[in-house]
């Protein structure tokens, strides 16, 4: 963001300002007195070292450059200010021609529609008119996909630079070496340990904990929205775990710090370890952590045989007082089945044997310190444990299990009810001003991921930055990747073309808050904040030294309206200034318009208390949010099942922008469902949530001006994309009509249809080949993209848009669920992949590839059997079969399962029914003789 508009920078395609020095007067660096702001200085420099104006060398004897007050553009240390990020455009001779055959396409496309439309089929209008609105509709589709993706780009970090910025030891001014990084929270969610096991969501907690950041800026939250004691006791067991796991990867360097993922690693262990104790420390390690996973796995056990012995002790004591008071002892003594905590206690939470008070959806609210915060200063461990710590800083970050209070006739929310409440219990506790949020099988597989994504927000102009979206990265895929499950073509592809506009949507895990942002704030508007910026000597404002409060950032919100906002919490809305203010850049230079001053975050946190503990249990009772704006403004969006790209959109919408950060190794690493039925039905979640956005208020339509236009028809196509699917089940049929019927789209293959048809797949081509080059993709997995949206286009979509119409029109809410699991080899770590479960989503795609098998054997049949065979017309009907039925090869070959496990008479009794079927339908319809004279079979026309 800018304050008052200057002289603009001379270097094309750049509108930013010129450079400033501390007097606010224009720099020119070359002699030339050439304008040039500071990102493309910058950029010269690094690039030819030459003027962009007259092509000469800077000069830097004595300065960067020249200034009106004949200052230079100098560090008071001697070296240039340096930005922490920068913006890698792609390629001109990749990007230049991608964009030009999206131009030609669309071109040839209205050319093509308007020829289609102007030459109408009478033998088959029924046929034209069908495909000609498909067609249109597609064309449609294609250009709110395909024009968002005009502006990719690439961007790259310079951590060496943040550690010099923030962390760099100073003899009079940080004597100490403390971080002067913001704070930064962790949020995990889990709800259920039977689906998501607890050994698993440990894992994620010990490789968050040894992530590399400030300890003492760093804190873990877990939210288990079950409420179960086998989270909460394996998250216990993590702690102690944390205390060898921890150190152990900070001693040599580990990397992933996922001990489970670690572990099982192929490969040389000792491959760049130069420590001489490496060996005899992972040993000892690793035979730590198969025991830590033994007892995970024992836990529901030894809770089980625990709460049995308390509750036998229980019933003697019942047994025990009915005797003394002289009641029937033969009467059936009943006690509550209670599950016991390791210290003798009632579990708060949800039992084994659900009762009032204690059951899923109907307990108190827990929260757990089971991490204190850390102190600001290094601890060292010693020589005298299982491994040699003498050197090594033994800190951990604090570490917090939660679970909200539940209550029969509350609406929870979800997913987002759970988020909303960490967010408030966090800024109680720690208030960091960055909030990165995981799913509980999502590791930090690059423990200085979170670095880069600092890097962003805390760079010049990040201030407006709502969120840093990671990739999404997944293991245990099966190497062809079958069902698209990387996802790598929306990642890669889509998500870094929006990074080019105004960001990435906002995909559930993996993603950076900035914590005001998710208050529902504006960003901050330096053209109203800049009337008290500057005192009248020139000193700066108190708008950039100190924390402003809610209202300067909202003139509509005063003080009265806070409970009705945020709740009536005193702490949080006395934490929202401060977690402002601390996540501001650093104004470590002139340019950076809107920040903090360096080092005002080195001082040590205020210790927790008994009343902060009880403040945070206070705002996790399931009433705090009652007549509040938590779901409707403020923190994670209610009301969908996507309840993340809703959130990222209404950021968006009030002129937030997002980054997507791409690490060189992968950040953060999950699972993904490989079984054909289980990812159908995950991509009809997604699809179900996209119809709820169609028909909310959170339709792009209804978007607000702030938002980019780019970025609207992103938006717009996530609301409209699963309605694609009634036009392309209606398509995939088409080729199956046109061979049964005898007749085609179009009445004559002229040269004209073979022009357009030729042209626009080689722009197909073209476009696929170029944006596989500036995405990085393989060729195989855009491909296997292709594949999968048109075998969920057939299947979930559909489903969702039918479940989406009832749910709006009738009210009607209707659910598809999967029957059970066949039995399969449990050796084979791709197992998954073979299991066949039925469902309804896959009615759709079978009866399209029996329909279009069966027209081409039907077809062929009649072609054989015709006086005068015209295998012109069989060849060109079966090729739009065959398109179809390539695309959905994975669908059948999923059904399949193993092939050596389907047996042969399978095929043979298929072959036997698709022949009968096919001299049936000709006994039925036999050719007609004279008909079929009449073209011959060189004539090359479609019917």
């Amino acid at each position: 963001m800018a304050g008052p508009k200057g002289p603009s920078c001379a270097r094309p395609a750049c509108d930013r300002e010129v450079m400033k020095d501390e007097w606010g007067v224009d720099i020119y660096p070359c002699e030339c007195r050439f304008k040039i702001c500071r990102d493309c200085f910058l950029d010269a420099q690094n690039e030819t070292g030459l003027c962009p104006g007259c092509n000469q060398p800077y000069k830097t004897n004595d300065g960067v450059g020249k200034s009106g007050r004949g200052g230079g553009f100098e560090d008071p240390a001697d070296k240039p200010w340096q930005p922490l990020t920068q913006r890698i455009p792609i390629p001109s001779n990749i990007i230049t021609p991608y964009r030009l055959l999206i131009v030609v396409r669309l071109v040839v496309l209205g050319f093509f529609l308007t020829w289609r439309v102007t030459h109408v089929n009478d033998d088959a209008v029924w046929l034209w008119f069908m495909s000609i609105v498909c067609e249109i509709w597609f064309a449609f589709s294609w250009i709110l996909d395909q024009i968002p993706k005009l502006c990719p780009v690439n961007r790259s970090t310079d951590l060496e630079l943040l550690r010099e910025k923030f962390e760099t030891p100073d003899k009079t001014k940080n004597p100490e070496g403390r971080s002067d990084l913001p704070g930064l929270d962790f949020f995990v969610s889990t709800a259920d340990p039977e689906k998501e096991p607890p050994l698993v969501t440990a894992n994620t907690i010990l490789s968050i904990l040894a992530a590399e950041y400030p300890v003492e800026k760093l804190a873990c939250y877990i939210s288990d929205d079950g409420g179960a004691l086998l989270t909460f006791e394996a998250m216990a067991e993590a702690c102690g775990l944390a205390d060898l796991w921890v150190p152990f990867c900070r001693k040599h360097d580990i990397e992933p710090r996922n001990p489970d993922t670690y572990f099982s690693l192929k490969g040389d262990p000792t491959k760049n370890k130069r420590r001489k104790d490496f060996v005899k420390d992972r040993r000892r390690v690793k035979r730590e952590y198969d025991e830590f996973k033994v007892r995970i796995n024992n836990l529901p056990d030894t809770i089980r045989r625990r709460s049995d012995a308390y509750n036998t002790k229980e019933e003697m004591k019942m047994l025990h007082t009915i005797r003394e008071s002289g009641i029937d002892p033969t009467e059936p003594i009943k006690i509550k089945r209670a599950t016991w905590m390791a210290d003798g206690s009632h579990w708060p939470g949800t039992w084994s044997n659900p009762i009032r008070d204690h059951a899923k959806g109907d307990h108190a609210g827990i929260l757990q310190v089971m991490l204190k915060p850390p102190s600001p200063d290094p601890l060292y461990g010693s020589g005298d444990g299982l491994v040699d710590y003498s050197d090594v800083d033994i800190r951990l970050p604090m570490f917090v299990y939660m679970s909200r209070e539940k209550r029969p006739g509350y609406d929870h929310n979800k997913k987002a009810g759970a988020m909303n409440a960490l967010v408030r219990s966090s800024a109680v506790l720690s208030n960091g001003p960055f909030i990165l949020n995981l799913d509980c099988d999502h590791y930090v597989n690059n423990c200085m991921a979170v670095r880069e994504g600092i890097c962003f927000m805390m760079d010049g102009g990040g201030e407006d930055i709502c969120y840093i979206q990671f990739p999404q990265r997944f293991e245990g895929i099966d190497p062809s990747d079958r069902y698209a499950n990387h996802n790598t073509v929306f990642f890669d592809g889509n998500m870094r073309a929006l990074d080019g506009i105004q960001g990435p949507f906002y995909v559930g895990t993996g993603c950076m808050f900035r914590r005001f942002a998710l208050y529902g704030f504006d960003p901050p508007n330096l053209g109203l904040l800049a009337s008290g910026k500057k005192g009248g000597d020139g000193t700066e404002s108190a708008s950039e030294t100190q924390a402003l409060k809610a209202t300067d950032f909202d003139p509509d919100l005063n003080v009265n309206e806070l409970p009705r906002r945020f709740g009536n919490s005193i702490p949080l809305s006395n934490s929202i200034p401060v977690a402002e203010f601390q996540g501001r850049p650093l104004a470590d230079h002139p340019t950076v318009q809107y920040g903090r001053p360096p080092g005002v975050l080195r001082d040590a946190r205020e210790p927790l208390d008994a009343t902060a503990v009880a403040e945070a249990v206070s705002v996790i009772s399931c009433w705090y949010e009652d007549k509040t704006e938590w779901g409707d403004r403020v923190g994670w969006i209610y009301g969908s099942v996507t309840e993340d790209v809703v959130t990222g959109y209404r950021m968006h919408n009030r002129g937030w922008r997002s980054i997507y950060c791409l690490t060189k190794r992968d950040a953060f690493r999950g699972s993904a469902p490989i079984n054909l039925t289980d990812r159908l039905h995950q991509v009809l979640r997604w699809a179900t949530g996209s119809v709820e956005i169609f028909f909310s208020r959170n339709n792009a339509f209804l978007a607000s001006k702030r938002l980019n236009w780019l970025q609207r028809l992103a938006y717009l196509n996530v609301g409209i994309y699963p309605f694609t699917s009634l036009f392309l089940i209606v398509y995939c049929f088409l080729p199956a009509l046109s061979l049964f019927s005898g007749q085609f789209i179009v009445k004559n293959v002229n040269a004209t249809f073979l022009i357009y048809l030729l042209l626009m797949t080689l722009c197909l081509i073209g476009l696929a080949v170029l944006e596989v080059r500036w995405s990085e993709v393989l060729l195989e997995d855009w491909w296997r993209n292709e594949q999968f949206w048109l075998i969920s286009g057939t299947s979930s979509h559909l489903a969702a848009v039918i479940q989406g119409l009832l749910k709006v029109i009738a009210g009607i809410e209707i659910s598809f669920t999967l029957t059970a699991k066949a039995v399969e080899d449990a050796d084979d770590i791709y197992a998954e992949l073979y299991l066949v479960k039925w469902t309804s989503l896959m009615i759709p795609p079978i009866v399209i590839g029996m329909v279009n098998v069966l027209a081409m054997v039907v077809a062929f049949s009649r072609t054989i059997y015709s006086v005068a065979p015209q295998w012109g017309k069989f060849v060109g009907g079966a090729f739009f079969s065959f398109w179809v039925l390539a695309h959905l090869y994975p669908f059948f070959k999923g059904l399949m399962g193993r092939r050596r496990k389907t047996p042969t008479i399978v095929f043979v009794w298929s072959g036997l029914i698709a022949i009968t079927l096919s001299l049936l339908w000709v006994a039925i319809n036999p050719s007609s003789g004279p008909a079929d004279s009449v073209a011959g079979g060189s004539n090359f026309e479609f019917p």
